[in-house]
């Protein structure tokens, strides 16, 4: 896409996106700073939602926990440096932002319960090494993911979040007062806020509706005393993070199951980036792309491990945010990953990030997560509606997303296949599809 393509082009709010904008555009910092904030705000609550989730299950202590989220918050800032800036065949070069990933938790839980944390740590760094490697030799194994597949995957990430969505818009799971009248009236308020700053806004003001919405839902939670600033005034200064806190143990039928889990998240990487280069950047991602974002994925995932955290994936949900600013300017997102990389260092930082209420990110969640099934389907329509690659994409979802919404159809599998695919809608619509693509005939019409 020449300069003046990108000039001309329109939002489909109507504002054009200036050059400054794109991929290596010069940004000036105060105007860096804010877009970079929003992606670090969209995506802060699930990058530290699955080390408390596995902390509690694993019987973690709350000082263990608070240093995890403080190293998670560290980990996510280096490897989406990384992905924007790659260290040699490692990293993209595309503005992905990176950060704990969800994917692993069910697996995570079983093993944390049967074989203690520090078989989660062994089975990450080999896991994170194995992934690694196969994003570097990427060229061999691509052409079994083609564009119909990525489409197929990116619809279903697109599916598989909307529930986490809602999650947050009613109060987050778990919480006492799921919702609740004043939750969903937050929620409400910040989606508004979003939608009338798409509309009213001008210019360069209107790519920061998700950091307004979450601005002002966040004044109207504090008038609501719905925020608790104690963890706030109770942190230090600074802390750097301890290496190797937990001895890696490497129990096989643990790094089996994380194995698996990682092709998934590998799988989910090449989505995401799919998605990325096609609403975004109006292309299909390039060779060297894909291989250094899974290898990025892996590595920096196997380090994370070595400080007690767990392993990082792209986020899909900045993969919506970026589908919904059309920025793509890789100094904006750098910003952002510096802010997160401050919050790892600074405790005082990364808990006031952490009291931005559930309703609050649920709000502006919404908007992003459906903006990537919509990217999914764009991207199924580019391949073409024939009938082939239309039984492909409904049989996929279908099986993928029906079979893992009753866990139980599972109940005959071995435990280790049930920890990766019975509620892991990704996992399976990735099967399916690979095999459909594999099986069905190329002349299907």
């Amino acid at each position: 896409m020449t300069n003046s393509t990108v000039q001309s082009n329109q939002l489909d709010t109507g504002v054009s996106v200036s050059n400054i904008y794109q991929l290596d555009g010069k940004v000036p910092i105060s105007k860096a700073i804010p877009f970079g904030l929003q992606h670090v705000l969209a995506m802060f609550v699930a990058n530290i939602t699955p080390i408390i989730i596995v902390a509690q299950a694993t019987g973690l202590s709350g000082e263990e926990t608070a240093r995890l989220i403080q190293c998670a918050m560290l980990i996510a800032g280096i490897g989406s440096i990384i992905q924007l800036y790659p260290v040699w065949k490692i990293g993209s070069r595309l503005p992905i932002v990176m950060g704990i990933s969800f994917t692993f938790v069910s697996v995570f839980i079983t093993i944390g319960v049967k074989y203690g944390y520090n078989a989660i740590v062994g089975a990450v760094l080999v896991g994170g090494l194995i992934e690694g490697f196969l994003g570097l030799f990427a060229k061999y194994w691509r052409g079994l993911i083609t564009p119909i597949v990525s489409a197929t995957v990116v619809t279903a990430i697109g599916f598989s979040l909307l529930n986490v969505g809602a999650h947050s818009f009613g109060g987050g799971n778990g919480s006492a007062d799921f919702g609740s009248a004043s939750n969903l009236a937050l929620g409400t308020i910040t989606l508004l806020v979003c939608l009338l700053f798409t509309i009213f806004a001008k210019q360069y003001f209107k790519q920061l509706a998700v950091l307004a919405g979450l601005v002002v839902g966040y004044i109207v939670a504090i008038c609501m005393g719905k925020v608790d600033f104690s963890a706030v005034l109770n942190s230090g200064v600074i802390s750097l993070p301890e290496f190797l806190p937990f001895k890696p143990e490497f129990n096989i039928n643990a790094i089996v199951s994380v194995v698996l889990i990682f092709l998934v998240s590998a799988t989910e990487t090449i989505g995401d980036t799919s998605a990325l280069s096609e609403t975004a950047l109006d292309r299909e991602p390039t060779e060297n792309e894909i291989s250094g974002s899974v290898a990025c994925d892996g590595f920096v995932s196997a380090v994370s491990s070595l400080f007690g955290c767990l392993p990082i994936t792209s986020f899909s949900q900045n993969v919506g945010l970026v589908a919904m600013t059309k920025v793509v300017n890789r100094f904006t997102i750098l910003m952002g990953a510096i802010i997160m990389v401050i919050a790892g260092l600074f405790p005082f930082f990364g808990n006031l990030l952490a009291t931005l209420p559930e309703p609050v990110l649920g709000g502006c969640t919404l908007i992003m997560f459906g903006s990537i099934v919509v990217s999914g389907l764009h991207m199924v329509a580019k391949c073409g509606y024939n009938q082939r690659n239309l039984l492909i994409v409904a049989l996929s979802l279908s099986v993928g997303i029906g079979f893992t919404q009753v866990p139980d159809i599972f109940i005959i599998f071995p435990e280790i296949l049930r920890s990766v695919f019975a509620e892991n809608c990704v996992a399976v619509v990735f099967i399916m599809a690979i095999v459909l693509n594999l099986i069905l005939p190329k002349d299907m019409e």
